[in-house]
């Protein structure tokens, strides 16, 4: 489920979500995801139903603002990973 890339920017962006590392290896992050249940959405769209599903309150914040939160990670290749916190 949590390719490379996945990894990849998890292991980059984790401390803007956590004031510290809580992954050092792309097999720690892997187990670090799955343990928190993490997921991966492929578009934009995918996202705004995953926080509508999980209960997360957008109202009144703009597209730009929701995936500016630091749990919406862009993997850059028009996937997402959503992190709960």
């Amino acid at each position: 489920m949590y390719d490379d890339k996945v990894i990849k920017a998890f292991l980059e962006h984790q401390l803007d979500l956590y004031p510290e590392t809580v992954a050092e290896s792309p097999e720690e992050v892997e187990v670090f995801l799955e343990d928190t249940m993490a997921a991966v959405a492929d578009t934009r769209r995918e996202v705004m139903e995953y926080l509508d599903e999980v209960g997360v309150d957008t109202e009144g914040l703009s597209e730009e603002e929701i995936f500016a939160m630091p749990e919406i990670i862009e993997v850059g290749d028009g996937r997402y990973l959503l992190l709960e916190v």
